[in-house]
């Protein structure tokens, strides 16, 4: 998760979340290397009092200054959308969990189980354990396996909201009468939070998400407990 004073993204912990660092990393260097070329332009032109009449007035300086800007949104381009592909393709998915967003909390219902299904509401800072977090934690946790794809359908029965985990890559709306779905695979047990990302409201900050990531025994382990206890 997140600390203080942290500038870059949550460590990845899935392969779309890896590809869309990999991305801004690339971008990142694009941009520098044009700001810093941009500069060095801009002081160059101040400092000095010379000009060159071959560059003022230059059919050749007109076509580099604009094919350049060409290749480099290709650059960008080709990156960007093979990672688009990447987020909305869906094949197979092993679990299906529906996020239902509600004025404030989550519910969850495993639509490959019967009766599988709870809501989740934070924990009130007065009822934390110690090495909880403040805000973050949930009374009930999503828990996926690891290593397999988990296709996510998100709505909304009341205002919209938005369902959105950054360390898995994942951020849909959920919009009320509206079924949209997303899909991750947790690459490594762990515990990831995110929180509700739409203004949905007076205690919009108070729905944070919790997915919990474990090996398949330990899954399925929780699911015969949850059966039971439903």
């Amino acid at each position: 998760m997140a600390h203080p004073s942290q500038l870059g993204f949550q460590d990845a912990a899935s392969p779309v979340m890896e590809e869309l660092l990999h991305f801004h990393d690339h971008a990142l260097m694009i941009v520098f290397l044009i700001s810093t070329f941009v500069l060095y332009i801009i002081v160059a032109m101040v400092t000095t009092k010379l000009t060159n009449k071959f560059i003022l007035d230059s059919q050749e300086i007109e076509i580099i200054w604009t094919l350049l800007p060409a290749i480099i949104l290709i650059l960008i381009a080709l990156p960007s959308l093979r990672i688009l592909y990447l987020m909305d393709e869906i094949n197979d998915p092993h679990l299906t969990i529906k996020a239902m967003g509600h004025q404030w909390y989550w519910s969850y219902e495993y639509t490959d189980y019967e009766d599988l299904g709870f809501d989740s509401y934070m924990i009130p800072t007065q009822d934390l354990a110690p090495g909880q977090f403040r805000l973050l934690e949930a009374d009930h946790r999503m828990v996926v396996p690891v290593e397999s794809p988990i296709r996510v359908l998100i709505s909304a029965e009341d205002v919209l909201h938005s369902w959105a985990v950054p360390s898995l890559g994942v951020k849909m709306d959920a919009v009320p009468g509206r079924l949209n779905q997303t899909a991750f695979i947790a690459s490594r047990p762990g515990i990831f939070y995110g929180q509700c990302s739409e203004i949905c409201g007076a205690n919009h900050s108070f729905m944070p998400i919790v997915v919990e990531a474990v090996p398949l025994e330990h899954f399925e382990n929780w699911s015969s407990l949850m059966l039971e206890d439903a």
